[in-house]
C-alpha cells in the first residue's frame, strides 16, 4: 500500500495534541473524529465519504497510517452523542466534556484564521461532521 497515493488525513494542528491524538488512532483507541462542516465550505472542499482512505500525518508530516472511512454524519453540535465523543479516545467521559474541549479547540486562533473568521464562535446549530473510521494499516 503507497501511503504517498492517499489525500491526507490531518488531526489537530502539529505539535502536542496532534501527536496524543495518532497515538490514540494506532493504538485503536480513537475510532471517531470531528469537523466543522463550515471548514470544508471555506476551503471549498469536498466532504469526506464513506470508503475513502487517507493517510495519517503525524507532526513531523510523516505519513504513518492509513484509516477508511466507516460512517459520515453531519449533525448540529447539540446532537453529538455520547458514543462518538467516547470513541474520540481523548478521555471525554460525557459530551459536555467533549464539547468543551472541541469548543476550546474551534475558538483558537489558528481555527479561527483558516475560517478567516477572527471572531468565530459555535453554538448549538453549528454544524458539524462526525466520522467514525477503522485502523486499515500502520508504518
Amino acid at each position: 500500500m503507497d501511503l504517498d497515493d492517499l489525500p491526507r488525513a490531518e488531526f489537530a494542528f502539529p505539535g502536542p495534541l496532534r501527536d496524543k491524538l495518532v497515538a490514540a488512532i494506532l493504538s485503536g483507541a480513537k475510532t471517531s473524529t470531528s469537523a466543522l462542516v463550515l471548514g470544508y465550505e471555506r476551503a471549498s472542499e469536498p466532504l469526506p465519504e464513506v470508503g475513502q482512505r487517507s493517510a495519517v500525518v503525524d507532526s513531523e508530516d510523516r505519513r504513518v497510517a492509513v484509516i477508511e472511512l466507516t460512517e459520515v454524519r453531519m449533525v448540529r453540535l447539540a446532537d453529538v452523542d455520547l458514543q462518538h465523543a467516547l470513541d474520540e479516545g481523548e478521555g471525554d467521559e460525557s459530551v459536555a466534556q467533549w464539547r468543551a474541549g472541541h469548543e476550546t479547540f474551534w475558538h483558537r486562533a489558528e481555527v479561527r484564521a483558516e475560517l478567516d473568521d477572527p471572531g468565530f464562535t459555535v453554538d448549538d446549530d453549528t454544524l458539524v461532521l462526525t466520522q467514525r473510521f477503522r485502523l486499515v494499516h500502520s508504518v
